[in-house]
């Protein structure tokens, strides 16, 4: 009576929220700005992510989580303290919760203890860790259990999960180190290299957002951006094309295929041919990149979709595990969990 299930989707870029009978209540990016002088944290989510690139020497402006998994343990339990207190607030010390938590399906025991214990740290009460390319199955409403082949590419900010799902386990996946972190990264080194021009993170994001393409568009699109002349070290605007951003971010889109080939090549023949019939599902905020489902379908010949509401389909298959936690866990499908005090419960 003291407690609710909660799904968190703790991404690269977002953590998302997932509060049993509300749905999703919280969507935030993973930034904590910190004052180093003092240690103190000034601002967490949206309020940090507007100080990327534009502190002063003695605040950072840091993401504490990398290519999917925990890199800055302090920073991370900080971070979900807060935000878990801002969606629990007025329900007192005896409030506790049933959280379950997605991690990338490649991680290590390290890793996933790692989050586990984070989870326990800031009250949780018990803590489950789920596989992402399932939550994200489970969130866009692929009956997972059932014995027919579903394939899901959930591309996040620091990883690309791709799997292959059937009678509620995963049979063949591949988790790739790449995410809408690494576009960003190479359309500010392409502008680097082309252009001689210092763009920052926020930049790159809004030039992968508005215009960025992975398959030949009939309409050419441009974008006025600014940023820092590295010949002459003054500011300076130029117009970027949506075929210059296509051309960054080509060898971070061919990673992603090469993965999705992979994983069709050690698919069991019957499976492949539910995928044929069934299509690839794409999920989370990289989905959205313009051109990459006709892109996948070129690439493969199977067809290719992206789920409904794509960027909550990990916190939503989170929740939803949760609400029907014993037979995932006798399935195998939910990883076995800890609760306060340490101790591993069974499943």
């Amino acid at each position: 009576m003291w407690g609710k299930d909660i799904g968190i989707d703790l991404g690269t870029a977002t953590v998302l929220i997932y509060v049993r009978g509300k749905g999703v209540v919280m969507r935030e990016p993973s930034v904590v700005a910190v004052d180093q002088n003092t240690g103190k944290v000034l601002a967490v989510g949206s309020e940090a992510k507007r100080m990327l690139g534009r502190t002063p020497g003695h605040v950072v402006a840091v993401r504490p989580l990398r290519d999917g998994v925990i890199a800055d343990y302090t920073i991370t339990e900080v971070m979900l303290h807060y935000f878990l207190k801002k969606i629990t607030s007025g329900m007192g010390r005896l409030f506790r919760n049933r959280v379950m938590i997605c991690v990338p399906s490649g991680a290590t025991d390290v890793e996933r203890r790692a989050v586990l214990e984070a989870a326990i740290e800031v009250g949780a009460k018990e803590a489950y860790l789920i596989e992402e390319p399932m939550a994200s199955g489970i969130g866009a409403n692929l009956d997972v259990a059932e014995p027919r082949g579903n394939m899901v590419v959930d591309i996040g900010g620091g990883t690309t999960d791709i799997a292959v799902i059937s009678l509620g386990g995963i049979v063949v996946s591949e988790s790739l180190r790449v995410g809408g972190d690494r576009f960003d990264e190479a359309i500010t080194r392409y502008v680097r290299k082309q252009f001689n021009l210092a763009i920052g993170e926020q930049t790159s994001e809004d030039l992968k957002i508005q215009i960025g393409t992975c398959f030949p568009r009939d309409e050419e699109k441009s974008l006025a951006i600014r940023g820092r002349d590295l010949i002459h070290g003054l500011p300076r605007q130029i117009e970027i094309t949506s075929f210059a951003v296509s051309q960054a971010i080509e060898e971070t889109v061919q990673q992603i295929i090469e993965g999705i080939r992979k994983v069709l090549e050690l698919t069991p023949p019957e499976l492949a041919a539910d995928i044929i019939d069934r299509g690839i599902v794409l999920t989370g905020g990289g989905a959205l990149l313009k051109g990459l489902p006709e892109r996948v379908m070129e690439e493969t010949d199977i067809s290719c979709y992206i789920a409904d509401h794509p960027m909550e389909c990990v916190a939503l298959g989170t929740g939803k595990a949760l609400e029907e936690l014993d037979r995932l866990r006798v399935s195998g499908t939910v990883i076995p969990a800890i609760r306060k005090g340490g101790r591993r419960l069974g499943g």
